[in-house]
């Protein structure tokens, strides 16, 4: 009789266990995404803002599948961890997926706003693309609405600022692994998405089967004293490379600064309205940088610069910084990414060891430290700034003309993930890529017969020949209509 009880018990727990099972939300469900035409697979996740406390406050980490085309896919799903940090890796999937296609025949991909981002718990700031010109660039005005960001995020029920650590974010990016029952990712991550693959790779060695990280910015490179000294280093290429078609380019760019501040006028590159401002050396700094970062547009600074110089045109200048900043996915939650950079980089900004830009200065490092004197500053592991060999092939790929992230960055962290096994790890730079060498047509064959390869032996070398022979773009000529006055 006790026997019998014994199995009708276990019977109805099981039952129970069974009944629970199927009322659990289903880890996808179909959704579509703007730019995507094909309906596609999106879940979320509950997770704890901290994990030390289980039981209080949680939030819902959102992701989204692209189911790989063909029936008898491959298990190990090809991660994108997007840049910033506070980029929205759902936001940039349509951007990317033509770069990631042929992956995707046999491999879903998928994309995860990681916390503080898009639509998982986002700590984002108001829309300043209608702002003024002058507002946008104005360290002292973006510092005040930053200050007034940061009060009004503090009150959201998430919004305890110290928990969107990139540690943090790879464990809930390993319970999303879990949830979709994907054995090892394939990472591939870009700029701050490269930081974000090497704390995944530290915490789940053994999560991993391939990474590609694309415009390597180390957990170490304390990224507002790099901003200096690596965007001045890719201004001085540009002088250096058109040198020859402009001979005069550096002769401008030295007559522009000793020119400021001036007062100027300029057609707002989104409403056409007009606005005058004045023109200091910090707004200059600011509004040369973004153009750096795509060699397309670089190309276009030579003309820029010398109408600014000569006849006080600045239209071309800014008109370049907002087509950088424009394009769906673009925008950054500027919450996550001053929780990020005030936890990780700030602490150790006087130990820096790069020295600032001749031009550059320290204007960007003195922004993010006024802001983050009253950031609440989340708890990084001493772990995290060290990079361990790596447990499995890694593609390293560098712009040489990135301002940003260049190859002396993906040189370093080469280095240590190959310490000890050399071919495990390979450094691709492409001399004349800006920021983000997947871009380069070529070498997304080249990522695709990396991740696709059978076995470890034949990932790695990949003949990146194609990347490293693109030129840099010419400088572009303004056109002018006969007889118009110059």
């Amino acid at each position: 009789m006790r026997d019998w009880r014994g199995r009708l018990a276990a019977a109805l727990a099981m039952a129970g266990l069974c009944g629970a099972a199927a009322a659990a939300t289903p880890p996808l469900h179909p959704c579509r995404i703007d730019g995507i035409p094909n309906e596609l697979q999106c879940g979320s996740l509950e997770r704890p803002l901290d994990p030390a406390r289980p039981a209080g406050v949680k939030i819902a980490v959102h992701y989204l599948v692209v189911p790989a085309m063909a029936r008898n896919k491959q298990p190990d799903a090809v991660l994108m961890l997007a840049g910033g940090p506070g980029q929205s890796a759902i936001d940039v999937a349509a951007r990317v997926l033509p770069r990631l296609n042929r992956l995707n025949n046999r491999r879903d991909l998928v994309f995860i706003d990681q916390r503080g981002t898009g639509r998982s718990a986002p700590l984002t700031c108001a829309d300043e693309s209608r702002l003024t010109v002058t507002e946008q660039l104005d360290a002292e005005a973006q510092f005040r609405r930053l200050d007034a960001c940061r009060a009004a995020l503090e009150k959201l029920p998430y919004g305890d600022l110290r928990f969107f650590t990139t540690t943090l974010a790879m464990q809930d990016m390993d319970a999303v692994r879990d949830r979709l029952g994907v054995p090892q990712w394939n990472l591939v991550g870009a700029s701050y998405g490269t930081r974000a693959a090497l704390e995944y790779l530290r915490q789940f060695p053994a999560r991993v089967r391939r990474t590609v990280i694309d415009g390597v910015a180390p957990p170490d490179m304390v990224l507002p004293a790099s901003f200096s000294t690596d965007g001045q280093a890719a201004l001085d290429k540009l002088f250096d490379a058109h040198a020859r078609t402009h001979p005069g380019l550096r002769a401008d760019w030295r007559q522009l600064l000793a020119s400021l501040p001036r007062p100027v006028t300029v057609a707002h590159p989104l409403t056409g309205t007009p606005e005058r401002f004045t023109v200091d050396r910090e707004l200059l700094l600011r509004a040369v940088r973004p153009p750096l970062y795509q060699p397309a547009l670089a190309a276009a600074l030579p003309a820029a610069l010398h109408a600014a110089a000569h006849d006080g045109r600045f239209d071309g200048l800014f008109g370049l910084t907002a087509a950088f900043a424009g394009g769906k996915g673009m925008a950054l939650a500027m919450g996550m990414h001053f929780s990020v950079i005030c936890a990780e980089d700030m602490p150790r900004l006087a130990q820096a060891a790069d020295a600032p830009g001749a031009d550059f200065g320290t204007g960007g490092a003195d922004l993010y430290a006024r802001v983050c004197r009253s950031w609440p500053r989340g708890d990084v592991p001493a772990a995290f700034y060290r990079v361990p060999p790596a447990p499995s092939p890694v593609l390293v790929l560098s712009g040489g003309a990135d301002p940003a992230t260049p190859p002396r960055h993906g040189e370093r962290v080469a280095r240590a993930l190959a310490a000890g096994q050399p071919g495990r790890v390979q450094h691709l730079v492409a001399p004349e890529a800006g920021h983000g060498v997947m871009a380069v047509g070529c070498v997304r064959d080249l990522v695709f017969r990396f991740i696709d390869a059978k076995t470890d032996a034949a990932a790695l070398p990949q003949d990146g020949g194609c990347a490293t022979r693109i030129p840099r773009p010419l400088a572009f000529q303004p056109v002018q209509a006969p007889g118009a006055a110059r």
